[in-house]
């Protein structure tokens, strides 16, 4: 199940609110152990998609020398 919820302040924390209805739907406890999934809007980067492993090029001349053989397919 996929919800949208706003970070509260909770003492020097961030807290979310999970609606009563999802809830009720989940069967979710008090104390029970769930997995939340972060979806930001920040801009990936190529160390977000190769981790921080060491190259011997920059991971940019990487990515742009995979770009430069790429031929688009061209519906017609």
């Amino acid at each position: 199940m996929e919800i949208e919820t706003k970070t509260k302040k909770w003492g020097s924390s961030l807290g979310i609110i999970i609606p009563k209805k999802i809830v009720i739907l989940e069967r979710i406890k008090e104390g029970q152990k769930i997995n939340i999934s972060i979806l930001s809007k920040k801009k990936t980067t190529g160390e977000d998609i190769f981790g921080k492993f060491k190259f011997k090029k920059p991971i940019q001349v990487l990515l742009d020398e995979t770009d430069k053989d790429f031929e688009p397919e061209v519906f017609n």
